[in-house]
């Protein structure tokens, strides 16, 4: 079976998404995650990560500006 249409949005999957992100900050691998990262842009394979980036940010919508500062929640 499907799983059940929940209108706009999917407040299932982003429940869950939430629970894990949350997990994964308070594992304690967030420090070598972001180690390995880096020594994969720093790497072999930085041209191709850089390449799907740059791809991906064309096909964006931008950059939410809730993150970069300019305006508060709530107050829109």
């Amino acid at each position: 079976m499907g799983q059940r249409n929940e209108g706009e949005g999917n407040k299932t999957a982003a429940k869950e998404y939430n629970k894990e992100t949350t997990a994964f900050a308070k594992s304690g691998q967030v420090e070598a995650k972001a180690r390995e990262a880096k020594q994969a842009i720093e790497g072999k394979d930085g041209d191709k990560l850089r390449d799907a980036e740059r791809e991906g940010q064309a096909h964006s919508h931008g950059e939410d500006r809730l993150l970069k500062g300019g305006a508060r929640k709530g107050a829109e």
